[in-house]
């Protein structure tokens, strides 16, 4: 039989706050923290929600050398601290349990690869540098968590695009359910904001090629809406079997992905909600939340809404829905964990974040959104993310 998965810890590291508390209170601010991009000023015009003033240091006591550790995996590191605080379990604790720890990131660690190419197109071979071997690859990210545990755990790396952090959660409860494991440590981390890849992700409008209006570029579902906006940050959660006696923030029940066909834009998440309530044993009909993608990308945003209208036909506009992409910009692989953990806090306060910069509805989205913070308490919920190559992941998460 397979047992219940719930969540019992969240560590979110996001520009709208560092820690529970924090990021709750941060995003039902009707508030943007996209903002020009300064350290990059000399290289262009960039925008960008960033994580303002962190510091490893401030936050965990290790051995690591922070100047030489990707901002990214530092991320990671400071939510597992906190989820695991969150959920009341030290290091020792985890010790006999048969932990494990996945993440989920978009991107390599591309600032040390690209320093180290310069390195050696104008110096030399000499200067070639083996950190890209330990520290660039993804794996390195749940390497260095438990290297920083010192328990044993076994580890794993999902590169899915920005689906990445909801596969860490979703395949981290299937471990849990199936009995491999009796802890999860789930992650999404990102941390794009350098000239590369911020250039090219430009050159593709998935991020403004100016830095005009940094505050209100990204409108998630707005009518205005164009190209979103980048954000950097990342989500941790602990996963316990539903014998464990820690308090649930929310079960996850279902979790699903699929990609589009080549004929269909979207086909994929429609597949991915479908399976997902389906693994939940749950209808359309019961969903009464909806924690959307929503990055305020003119196309995507309308493929989204499509998708969810196909799902819930008219009922879609009683459902209570929010995309967290104006206020933190879009982390790529860390969104989809990041927006797992707000669901659940949804759930255990009672409210709904704003969508910021919603201000006109599209014909072509209607979704049931607001501005501002609702309270109202949702009981069942779907998180979506979509990524490159047409991927699409789905969860279900309940309060009971």
């Amino acid at each position: 039989m397979r047992r219940r998965v719930k969540i019992t810890g969240v560590g979110p590291v996001t520009p709208a706050g560092i820690g529970r508390e924090k990021f709750f209170h941060g995003i039902n601010l009707n508030q943007s923290r996209v903002r020009r991009v300064t350290r990059l000023e000399e290289k262009g015009e960039f925008i960008a929600a960033e994580v303002p003033d962190f510091k490893l240091a401030d936050w965990i006591k290790t051995d690591f050398n922070s100047k030489r550790l990707p901002r990214h995996t530092q991320f990671a590191l400071v939510g597992a601290a906190l989820a695991l605080a969150d959920a009341g379990l030290t290091p020792a604790e985890l010790a006999g349990k048969n932990p494990v720890i996945l993440n989920g990131s978009s991107l390599m660690d591309i600032d040390l690869l690209v320093k180290t190419v310069i390195g050696v197109i104008t110096k030399g071979p000499r200067h070639a540098n083996p950190a890209v071997v330990f520290e660039a690859p993804p794996i390195s990210v749940p390497g260095r968590i438990a290297d920083w545990l010192d328990t044993p755990a076994r580890i794993i790396a999902l590169q899915t695009a920005c689906c990445a952090g909801i596969d860490a959660i979703g395949h981290g409860a299937d471990m849990i359910a199936s009995g491999q494991a009796e802890i999860a440590i789930c992650s999404g981390t990102e941390a794009p904001i350098l000239y590369q890849p911020m250039l090219e992700l430009g050159m593709t409008r998935l991020s403004p090629q100016n830095a005009n209006d940094p505050g209100v570029m990204c409108r998630p579902f707005d009518l205005w809406r164009t190209t979103g906006a980048i954000g950097e940050g990342a989500a941790v959660l602990v996963l316990e079997a539903e014998d464990s006696p820690r308090k649930p923030y929310a079960w996850i029940t279902g979790y699903a992905y699929a990609n589009d066909s080549t004929e269909i834009s979207g086909s994929g998440l429609i597949e991915s909600i479908r399976m997902a309530l389906a693994n939940a044993r749950r209808n359309p009909a019961e969903v009464d939340f909806i924690n959307a993608w929503g990055p305020g990308h003119e196309s995507i945003d309308r493929v989204e809404a499509r998708c969810l209208a196909a799902t819930f036909g008219p009922r879609l506009r009683d459902i209570a829905a929010v995309s967290l992409k104006g206020a933190i910009g879009n982390p790529l692989g860390a969104a989809g964990a990041i927006q797992a953990i707000s669901t659940a806090l949804s759930f255990r306060h009672g409210v709904i974040p704003p969508t910021v910069n919603w201000e006109t509805p599209d014909p072509d989205c209607l979704l049931n959104l607001s501005n501002q913070p609702r309270h109202l308490q949702p009981h069942i919920a779907i998180v979506n993310s979509h990524g490159l190559s047409g991927s699409n992941a789905t969860l279900v998460l309940e309060a009971q």
